[in-house]
C-alpha cells in the first residue's frame, strides 16, 4: 500500500538536519516567553531570550555524557563573562583593559579543540549581549540582567541535554548522511570527466573536483569526531557499531570514487568511437543517485534500497569492455589494463553501495579503531594553545585582530552614542573572521541582512498591534534564524534583527533600536573592514609555500603506507587511515586556501590560474595514489615486486624533494633520471597484472610530479 504523501513530507522534515535544532530552539524561545507573558514581566524575557540563543549557538554534536561536561563548562564561561561585563562596564578603563585580553584569551582557547572553539565563541557573543542588556536595564548595577541571560542558557542546555540523551543516534545518523551526499556530488562531477566529447577542457574541470572533495573531507572529518564521542574507550556495539562500519564503507567508497587510473583525456581520445565511457558515466551518475537515497534514508531512519538501474548499468559497462578486448585490432594493452582496472574499481563501489547492510568492518583491536584528535589531558591542552603563540599563527593573528578590533569599537561607540551602541561590538564580533575572504563575505551578508530585517521590522510594527500578537512572529523569527544561519546568513540576519525589534518593542523601544542598530551595523562593519585590512592581515600567500609542501609530504607518507601492503596484504589498519586522511586533509587544505585567495584584493591573487592548475594537478596526483589504494594485494615474492619497491622508494623520494623545493622556494626542477625512469616504468613487462597496473600508476605520479614542478615555476613569489 503507497504511503500518504503527507507521511512523505513529515518524515523529510523530521529528517532535515536543522529541525532538531529549530524544534528545540522553538520550544526553549516558546517557554520562556509564555512564562514571562504569563507573569506580567516581559521586560524580563529580553536577556533570557538572548540567553537561549547564546547557548544554541554554543551546542556541538555530542552524546549526551559529553554534551553534560560541556554544558557545565559552557555555564561556567557564561557565568565568569556575564558577571564580569556587569562589574566591569561601570568602570571605562578597566572594561578597556579587560575586553581585549578576554576576547584574545577565549580565541586562543579554540586552539584546543573545536568544542571548545565554539564555546569561546558564544560567550563572546553573551558578552556583548550583557552589554546590550544592562545598557538597557531600567536598574543599573543589579545582577538582574546576567543571571537573565544564564538562565535562559541554562533553560536551552537541559532541553539540549534531555534531547541527546533520547535520540543518542541522530547526530550520527545526521553527519553520515551529510557524508553521502557529498560523495554523491563527487561522483556526479567525476562523472563529467568521462564525457567522450572532443575539445572538453578536463585540465579545468580539475579544481572544481578538487573543491568538492574538500567538502567530502570535512563530511567525514565531522562524521568521524561525532563516532568517537559516541564510542569512547568502548568497543562499539548495537547501532553505533552499525553507523561506524557505514563510516569504513563511505571511507572505501571515497578512495574509490577519487581514483584516477589514467588520464581522462587519453581515455577519451582513443575510446571515442566507443559507447564505453559513456556508460561509465550513467554508471557513475546512478551511483551518486544510489549515495543520495542512503543519505535520506538514514535521515528518515527508513531501510536503504537499492537501485536496479545502477546494476544493469554495471553489466552494460563490463558488455562494452568485452567487446572491445574482442575486436580484431583491439586498442593498446596499457589503455585496456587501465579501462579494467577502472571497470573492476566501479564495480567495487557498486557493491559498497547496493547492500542494504553495511559491509563488514574491521574485526578487532586497532583495525576498527578511530584516532581521537581531542587533547588527552590538561598539559596537551595548553601546548596546543602555547605553540599558537607566534605570529605565524593564522589563530593568533585572528585572536589579537579581534581583540583591537573590539577594542576600537568599543572606544567609538563612546564617541558615537554611549546609549545603545553595544551594537557596535556585537557586529564586529560576527563580520570578523580569521580569511580576507570570509570577512568580505559575512560584512555584506551582515549589512545587507539588517537592511532588510529592519525594513521588515518597521513594516511588523506598523501591521501588527502592540502585544501578544507579535509574540508569535517573535518565535517564529528566532528559530528562522537557526533554520538559515549555515545556508543563508543574509535570510538569517535579517530574521534575527526582526528578532531584536520586536523583542524592545514588548517593552516600548521597537522603533528606539531601529536607527541605532543600522548606524552602529554601518560602524561595526567599517571596523571590521579595516581591522582585516590593517592588523596582521591574513592574506593567504604567505602560507601558500607551507600548504603546498605540506601536500607533497602527505602524499609522501600515503604512498609508503600503500605500497608496504602490496608486501603484506590489504589491511584498513589505523596507520593506514590516518596516512590516507592526511593526503585528502592536505588537498582539502590546499582547496581552501585557494579559495580564499581567489576572494582576497587584486593584489593578493596574483597567479591565479597558475595556482589553479597546480590544484588541478595536485588532485590529479592524489587520484592516481587512491587507485593505488584501491587495488592493494600483495604481491608474490620475487623479481616484479623487488622492481616496485625500488621504484616506489625513488617515487615517495621525488616528491619528498618537491616538497622541500617548495617549502624553500628553491629550484623545483626533477633530476635528470625522473622523467626518464618515469617512462621506463610505463613501459616495463610483466606477466603480473597488478604489478603492471603499480608500475604504471607509479609512472603516472611522477609525471604528474615533474608537472607540479614546471607549474611551482609558475606560481607568484610571496
Amino acid at each position: 500500500m503507497p504511503r500518504s504523501p503527507l507521511i512523505d513530507r513529515w518524515r523529510r522534515l523530521r529528517g532535515s538536519d536543522r529541525f532538531a535544532e529549530c524544534l528545540r530552539v522553538f520550544l526553549a524561545l516558546g517557554g520562556v516567553t509564555l512564562y514571562c507573558l504569563a507573569v506580567g514581566r516581559f521586560a524580563d524575557a529580553i536577556p533570557a531570550l538572548l540567553g537561549v540563543i547564546a547557548c544554541a549557538l554554543a551546542e556541538t554534536e555530542d552524546h549526551w555524557r559529553s554534551r553534560l561536561g560541556t554544558l557545565l563548562i559552557t555555564l561556567v564561561c557564561f557565568t565568569v563573562a556575564a558577571f564580569a561585563v556587569q562589574r566591569l562596564l561601570p568602570y571605562p578603563p578597566l572594561f578597556a583593559l579587560g575586553l581585549p585580553l578576554a576576547t584574545f584569551g577565549l580565541v586562543m582557547l579554540g586552539a584546543v579543540s573545536g568544542r571548545y572553539a565554539t564555546i569561546a565563541g558564544a560567550t563572546l557573543l553573551l558578552s556583548v549581549y550583557t552589554m546590550i542588556g544592562t545598557d538597557a536595564e531600567t536598574h543599573p548595577g543589579s545582577l538582574r540582567e546576567p543571571a537573565l541571560l544564564l538562565a535562559g542558557a541554562a533553560w536551552y542546555g537541559v532541553l539540549s541535554l534531555l534531547w541527546s540523551a533520547l535520540s543518542p543516534q541522530q547526530a550520527v545518523r545526521h553527519a553520515l548522511a551529510r557524508t553521502f551526499d557529498a560523495l554523491a556530488d563527487y561522483l556526479e562531477d567525476k562523472a563529467a570527466l568521462f564525457a567522450p566529447v572532443h575539445g572538453l577542457d578536463r585540465e579545468a574541470m580539475q579544481p572544481g573536483l578538487a573543491m568538492r572533495n574538500e567538502k567530502v573531507v570535512q563530511a567525514l572529518n565531522e562524521t568521524r569526531l561525532v563516532l568517537i564521542d559516541r564510542i569512547g574507550p568502548r568497543r562499539p556495539r548495537g547501532s553505533t557499531a552499525a553507523r561506524l562500519r557505514l563510516y569504513f564503507t563511505a571511507q572505501d567508497i571515497h578512495e574509490r570514487v577519487s581514483s584516477s587510473h589514467y588520464p581522462y583525456d587519453a581515455l577519451a581520445e582513443a575510446f571515442f568511437h566507443s559507447d564505453v565511457l559513456f556508460r561509465c558515466e550513467h554508471l557513475l551518475r546512478l551511483q551518486a543517485g544510489l549515495c543520495r537515497r542512503r543519505a535520506d534514508a538514514l535521515r528518515q531512519r527508513i531501510p536503504f534500497k537499492g537501485d536496479n538501474g545502477a546494476g544493469a548499468a554495471l553489466e552494460d559497462v563490463c558488455t562494452s569492455l568485452e567487446t572491445l578486448h574482442r575486436q580484431a585490432q583491439p586498442p593498446a594493452a596499457d589503455l585496456l589494463r587501465s579501462l579494467d582496472a577502472l571497470v573492476r574499481n566501479m564495480n567495487a563501489i557498486q557493491q559498497l553501495l547496493s547492500h542494504e547492510a553495511p559491509l563488514a568492518a574491521p574485526a578487532e583491536g586497532a583495525e576498527s579503531a578511530l584516532q581521537d584528535p581531542g587533547p588527552q589531558d590538561l598539559s596537551e591542552a595548553w601546548e596546543r594553545i602555547r605553540i599558537q603563540f607566534t605570529a605565524r599563527s593564522f589563530r593568533f593573528r585572528h585572536a589579537l585582530r579581534l581583540a583591537l578590533a573590539l577594542l576600537a569599537g568599543y572606544g567609538v561607540l563612546h564617541l558615537v552614542h554611549p546609549r545603545n551602541g553595544y551594537w557596535i561590538l556585537l557586529t564586529t564580533l560576527l563580520i570578523c573572521q580569521p580569511s580576507y575572504g570570509a570577512t568580505r563575505r559575512r560584512l555584506l551578508q551582515r549589512v545587507a541582512g539588517t537592511l532588510v530585517g529592519l525594513v521588515a521590522g518597521w513594516a511588523a510594527l506598523r501591521l501588527l498591534p502592540f502585544g501578544p500578537a507579535q509574540v508569535p512572529l517573535l518565535i517564529v523569527t528566532g528559530v528562522g534564524f537557526f533554520a538559515m544561519r549555515h545556508r543563508q546568513y543574509t535570510t538569517a540576519t535579517a530574521a534575527i534583527t526582526l528578532f531584536v525589534v520586536l523583542c524592545f518593542n514588548q517593552v516600548g523601544k521597537g522603533y528606539e533600536v531601529m536607527w541605532p542598530r543600522l548606524l552602529d551595523t554601518l560602524i561595526g562593519a567599517g571596523i571590521a573592514a579595516l581591522a582585516i585590512h590593517l592588523i596582521l592581515p591574513d592574506w593567504q600567500g604567505r602560507r601558500l609555500s607551507q600548504v603546498l609542501a605540506d601536500t607533497l609530504h602527505c602524499d609522501a607518507r600515503y604512498l609508503a603506507r600503500i605500497l608496504g601492503q602490496y608486501a603484506s596484504g590489504k589491511r584498513d589498519d589505523l596507520d593506514y587511515r590516518i596516512a590516507r586522511r592526511d593526503a585528502h586533509n592536505a588537498d582539502a587544505t590546499l582547496s581552501g586556501v585557494l579559495s580564499n585567495m581567489l576572494r582576497e584584493p587584486g593584489r593578493h591573487r596574483q597567479g591565479s590560474e597558475a595556482l589553479l592548475r597546480f590544484l588541478g594537478a595536485a588532485h590529479s596526483l592524489l587520484g592516481h595514489l587512491s587507485a593505488l589504494g584501491a587495488n592493494r594485494q600483495a604481491l608474490m615474492p620475487g623479481a616484479a615486486r623487488d622492481m616496485i619497491t625500488r621504484a616506489g622508494e625513488q617515487t615517495i623520494m621525488a616528491l619528498e624533494r618537491l616538497a622541500q623545493a617548495l617549502a624553500t622556494r628553491s629550484a623545483a626542477t626533477p633530476n635528470g633520471h625522473e622523467p626518464a625512469m618515469a617512462e621506463a616504468l610505463g613501459t616495463i613487462d610483466t606477466d603480473d597484472e597488478t604489478a603492471r597496473l603499480v608500475l604504471g600508476q607509479l609512472a603516472l605520479v611522477l609525471a604528474q610530479r615533474d608537472r607540479l614542478a614546471a607549474l611551482a615555476e609558475e606560481l607568484p613569489a610571496e
